[in-house]
């Protein structure tokens, strides 16, 4: 029987299952940071168990870590000082590997993860952080977990696990020069909503997928939870292959060839069905723009912001008024009249160097308005170092950016970077809930090359008629 990828890497993870319980499954890689670990490792403590398999973590420090090189010295923040310090602590406890603020691995442990290749194809990946789906680029499985779970997959490297439905979703075509895989995934999650990938997995394929970079397809699979999916996946190709090989935890010789004849197995078989096909047309994907408080509450840039009545169940009237109310928008505003306080170009969806050269290409000779704050924060430490050999960093700082240190950053609001009550962000993060970047902040999603051009305007800006013009 013809098979999807998924029903493949689920298949090769099974291990067991009672009946009437969820499926055991096998985990290969296990991802950490300093927010979600510290009860995990005291519930291992307390109860006396080793961790079963050490060479299977990774963990990095990124959420609590302020990117002000003075701020990193002498951490402002009491709790996440001491968050920092339990990591610290307990890593060095049970002999993990730790890519603390000393190291030239630091970052984003999203974006570090495949600089160091630690995630293959087919493996099963998790992480306390929903954005795990990230490593669902490389054709894994991968999904955030909570904090017991963590402490489950350190205790016995398995995971008990309900099987999810299948879902692909298909782009085929060409977008536009300035439409991205981060369009590519807002576009989605307005057509589908947020919870319209509730209990499934989602497959991207067609043409404008494959036409991605390992970088696009890493936001893409990153914006998976914010349809409500389990995870994301894209088959391993030879990008996929290039990009990997002879990376840090890649396999080498002999084992590199048996990994790709296996690898090459994955994609989902001609024939394989789906619970759910959706389908799009990379042509007609704009650049877009969220205006609410939701990742689906989103529109083309040269459109406006839309009314309750514009929509048909009654939910999302109601959701449509909330937003307005909290974002301070009038419906009917062209999406190119609304005015910005703060740029933040980062996170583990868009701050990988592909997209600081997309954002610097608009950002070259243009120039901050006073009254706006833009910063640039590099997903990690390799990312820095690379954009500032091509001077990607001088760019933005003659444009009146500020150039900071890796890490989490104002994707949300607990290290120093946030927004103040009322302020407005246009934002390469994830997520734009309330208060998100900050009690009372509000949040505008958009790719990199649209979050330069607003902050150039001090304004939301098409940026195709920048071209034009």
């Amino acid at each position: 029987m013809a098979k999807t990828m998924y029903e493949k890497i689920w298949d090769a993870h099974f291990v067991h299952q009672e009946p009437g319980q969820a499926a055991l499954l096998y985990i290969d890689r296990h991802l950490m940071h300093e927010v979600t670990s510290p009860q995990a490792f005291e519930g291992l403590n307390i109860a006396k168990r080793s961790i079963r398999n050490k060479h299977s973590i990774l963990a990095t420090l990124d959420h609590c870590v302020p990117t002000k090189l003075a701020d990193r010295i002498n951490l402002p923040d009491p709790i996440g000082a001491k968050q920092v310090a339990t990591m610290i602590n307990n890593c060095e406890q049970h002999g993990l590997t730790l890519y603390d603020m000393e190291s030239k691995n630091n970052g984003v442990i999203h974006v570090v993860v495949p600089e160091h290749g630690f995630v293959h194809p087919g493996m099963t990946t998790v992480c306390g952080d929903s954005h795990t789906a990230t490593h669902g680029a490389f054709g894994a499985l991968a999904f955030g977990i909570g904090t017991s779970e963590v402490e489950h997959v350190m205790a016995t490297q398995c995971l008990p696990q309900a099987k999810s439905k299948t879902m692909l979703v298909k782009v085929d075509g060409t977008l536009s020069k300035y439409s991205t895989a981060k369009d590519i995934a807002l576009a989605i999650i307005g057509r589908i909503g947020t919870a319209g990938g509730n209990g499934f997995v989602i497959e991207y394929a067609g043409s404008a997928i494959d036409a991605l970079t390992m970088e696009g397809r890493m936001t893409l699979c990153n914006m998976a939870i914010e349809s409500g999916a389990r995870a994301g996946l894209v088959a391993p190709d030879q990008k996929t292959y290039d990009f990997l090989e002879g990376k840090e935890f890649a396999p080498k010789g002999d084992a590199w060839d048996q990994a790709l004849s296996y690898w090459k197995t994955l994609p989902s078989d001609d024939g394989a069905e789906y619970d759910l096909v959706i389908e799009l047309n990379a042509a007609d994907i704009a650049p877009q723009v969220t205006w609410g408080t939701s990742p689906e509450q989103v529109v083309p840039v040269n459109q406006t912001v839309p009314a309750p009545n514009d929509f048909e169940q009654e939910g999302k009237q109601i959701a449509c008024k909330s937003a307005l109310d909290y974002m301070d928008l009038d419906a009917g505003t062209k999406m190119t009249d609304i005015e910005i306080d703060f740029v933040f170009l980062g996170s583990c969806t868009n701050s990988r160097i592909e997209d600081f050269r997309a954002a610097a290409e608009v950002a070259k000779g243009t120039k901050v308005p006073a009254n706006v704050t833009a910063i640039a924060v590099p997903g990690s430490y390799m990312v820095k170092e690379q954009a500032e050999q091509e001077g990607l960093d001088k760019i933005f700082t003659d444009a009146g950016w500020e150039w900071r240190e890796p890490g989490c950053s104002m994707c949300l609001a607990m290290n120093g970077d946030q927004l103040k009550p009322g302020q407005r962000c246009a934002s390469t993060s994830n997520r734009n809930f309330e208060g998100r970047q900050g009690k009372g902040g509000r949040t505008h999603l958009v790719s990199p090359a649209m979050a330069a051009a607003a902050a150039a305007a001090g304004r939301f800006v098409d940026i195709r008629e920048l071209e034009q013009n």
